[in-house]
């Protein structure tokens, strides 16, 4: 396989619900765990719900970070896609001990194609037209 990065998808429980209610905090946490994990920032963008729950997506020169909170329940989960360079991993750890999930389920993927395939638009497809 031609490998072009790394996917971390993270479900976090145990987690204080006044940190996973507070977009500063997640918006600094976010912001840290891209410096821990060498990566570049483009763009981030942090939204309060109401009555409760942040979400926050980070675009990166090498993809992205999102996150999403739950404060009722103390879980939040989060997707970490780093192709190039970086350290995902770093990130994830970073964010963990911000907002002290006490409970962290990783699930890493590696991302890429086949090497042996030729890459052909199929006849039928729902992405048709888009490529």
């Amino acid at each position: 396989m031609k490998k072009v990065g790394f996917h971390l998808v993270v479900d976090a429980w145990d987690a204080p619900s006044d940190l996973l209610n507070d977009p500063e905090r997640i918006r600094q946490g976010i912001l840290e765990a891209i410096a821990v994990g060498d990566a570049t920032l483009i763009d981030l963008c942090v939204h309060q719900f109401s009555p409760h729950g942040v979400t926050a997506t980070a675009t990166l020169a090498e993809s992205h970070i999102a996150i999403h909170t739950w404060p009722e329940y103390g879980y939040f989960a989060v997707d970490v896609f780093f192709c190039g360079k970086g350290k995902p991993a770093k990130a994830i750890e970073h964010l963990q001990k911000v907002l002290q999930a006490k409970s962290v389920d990783v699930k890493e993927i590696e991302r890429g194609f086949p090497m042996s395939k030729k890459f052909e638009q199929p006849s039928h497809s729902i992405y048709q037209g888009i490529v």
